[in-house]
């Protein structure tokens, strides 16, 4: 008998006849798709072995996150041990709570010029944990208000153009690793760099300073990965591709050190965790300052970290859930309060303030993830690691995770997701591609909101064509009578004017507004005011079911029946 596989439908099928696209990254074409567009089957959920799956991608996770976690301390100003704290946090704590079952939390990139400024305003790293565990009480408090209903509010060609936004930058972001010039820290995502350098003249900067064996580490292993995937059966899938390139780096520099010396790289190309000792233990976890509560500096911070942590972890959600290829849908609300408890426990621990990131979430998904579990061993290894392995961690070449995080961001920006977005017109495309080419330019939040006010025109742009008084009498009849949509707001106010205008003098009209659920103040004004219009050029001008002045719709006598 031919071994079964359960699918998420509950459904069994051979598990031969699985040959479904591994790529989480090509199913964006789902229920967002345009006509027309073949629909891909959803891959099936092997709920016999979850565990295998979860901790496959747990360990890739912990390879990817290490010198993130570090590089980002490092472009904040903060010690390095406070970004470690907070992977640990944001993959145990907010990964056990959180809406999402893929998302990965933790410091982020984002936050490094806000912390690095932060510090200098309220005056020491010890104040501003205190600013980050206000934060965390602030987002706790959003999500018992419901605030994260926020997130649904942004289109999705923006989240999309975020997504492709975010490989663009792993991709650039990562080549100088590749070839060895190891100047930025990794982590650091925005065009303007710590090094006072753009992404675009440290791409310049790299090739002065290329190292033979960090392009030979790359390239070899950027191989692997290729091939890995092609080739490698699901039964031989015992590791994941990402931790078979991470060992084969390892081996290439341990043999170009034996042979050829002159090509291996040294402890700057390497990751560099700190080696904790009898002394450093001590050091390690940062105490607030709780004398700082009283400064109003530190409440403004946590002000902004709250608002800033929220919104950045609201887009990750949206971006996850369209990267996952079971299609859950995740509850905002739950994810602030987990971001909320993560922050609170980081600040009170030494750690940097927490959100959900894409770059890690999408390796999580490119890894196999099929649950939370995935990000919170990811979280526990990582604290093993960092205890009990530095010595053998810091042997990994940078070079080697550049190669896993330049074929991430390759997937993450691929053609299927732009052609998509390509066919469902301009209104989805221009935004798509105004999105993406500011996140690149800018940083994430910057680049969002540029993105959405270029989708608020395109919006705004089609609710002027589409007409807001719609003619409900037959053509050629006496009286002309229009009904109101059920939503009469000020978007519809110059589109109703420019219907009024255009009445011709003699004309007999009425408007009829019952089937209306909500007048705004702007509205009503421009119909009663028409009145006089209409009694100068002789117009016989009725409304049926309109108010004469602005009420709610609660008060309205419909809504109390």
């Amino acid at each position: 008998m031919s071994e079964t596989t359960l699918t998420d439908e509950g459904e069994t099928r051979p598990r031969e006849a699985r040959r479904a696209d591994r790529s989480p990254f090509t199913l964006l074409q789902g229920p967002d798709s345009p006509p027309g567009t073949p629909e891909r089957r959803r891959p099936p959920v092997n709920l016999a072995g979850p565990w295998r799956e979860d901790l496959s991608a747990a360990l890739v996770l912990v390879l990817i996150a290490l010198p993130l976690c570090l590089g980002i301390a490092l472009a904040s100003g903060a010690p390095l041990a406070s970004g470690l704290i907070a992977g640990v946090i944001g993959g145990i704590v907010v990964g056990g709570l959180s809406g999402s079952q893929l998302m990965v939390s933790g410091p982020a990139a984002g936050l490094s010029a806000i912390v690095l400024v932060g510090t200098a305003s309220v005056g020491s790293f010890q104040a501003l944990l205190v600013a980050v565990m206000i934060g965390g009480a602030l987002q706790l408090a959003l999500g018992a208000l419901r605030a994260g209903i926020v997130g649904y509010y942004f289109p999705t060609s923006v989240i999309r153009g975020m997504i492709a936004a975010i490989g663009i930058i792993l991709v650039l972001k990562q080549i100088p690793h590749a070839l060895g010039y190891d100047a930025v820290p990794e982590g650091d995502e925005a065009f303007l760099q710590v090094n006072a350098e753009t992404t675009f003249s440290s791409l310049g900067s790299m090739l002065e300073q290329m190292q033979p064996g960090a392009v030979l580490i790359s390239c070899i292993t950027l191989g692997l990965i290729l091939l890995s995937e092609r080739l490698r059966s699901a039964r031989l899938r015992v590791l994941p591709a990402a931790m078979l390139v991470v060992v084969a780096g390892v081996a290439i520099n341990a043999l170009l050190g034996a042979f050829a010396p002159e090509l291996a790289l040294g402890p700057s190309h390497l990751v560099q965790l700190p080696l904790l000792t009898g002394d450093s233990w001590s050091a390690l976890f940062t105490r607030p300052d709780w004398s700082a509560v009283a400064s109003p500096a530190v409440w403004k911070l946590g002000v902004t970290l709250a608002l800033v942590t929220s919104l950045e972890t609201l887009l990750s959600l949206e971006a996850t859930d369209k990267l996952d290829p079971y299609k859950r849908q995740s509850d905002a609300n739950r994810e602030l309060f987990a971001q909320g408890a993560g922050n609170l426990l980081s600040g009170f621990a030494g750690g940097l303030p927490i959100s959900g990131v894409v770059v890690r979430s999408a390796a999580n998904i490119d890894s196999g993830a099929r649950t939370r579990r995935s990000t919170m061993l990811h979280g526990g290894l990582l604290a093993v690691a960092v205890v009990t392995a530095p010595l053998v961690l810091n042997r990994i070449p940078l070079a080697a995770i550049a190669a896993v995080l330049i074929y991430t961001g390759i997937r993450l920006v691929s053609p299927t997701l732009v052609m998509n977005t390509w066919r469902q017109g301009r209104v989805q495309f221009i935004p798509f591609v105004v999105t993406a080419l500011a996140i690149v330019f800018t940083d994430l939040l910057v680049g969002i909101g540029i993105g959405l006010g270029v989708g608020l025109f395109f919006i705004l742009a089609e609710q002027l064509r589409q007409p807001a008084l719609r003619r409900i009498s037959p053509p050629g009849a006496v009286l002309t009578r229009y009904a109101l949509p059920e939503q009469a707001t000020f978007l519809n106010r110059a589109n109703i004017e420019r219907t009024l205008v255009a009445i011709k003098r003699g004309d007999r009209v009425e408007i009829d507004g019952r089937s209306t659920i909500r007048f705004d103040a702007d509205v009503l004004e421009l119909l009663h005011q028409f009145r006089e219009t209409a009694r100068l050029r002789e117009i016989d001008y009725r409304l049926v079911g309109i108010p004469e002045t602005y009420v709610t719709p609660s008060h309205r006598p419909e809504a109390t029946r």
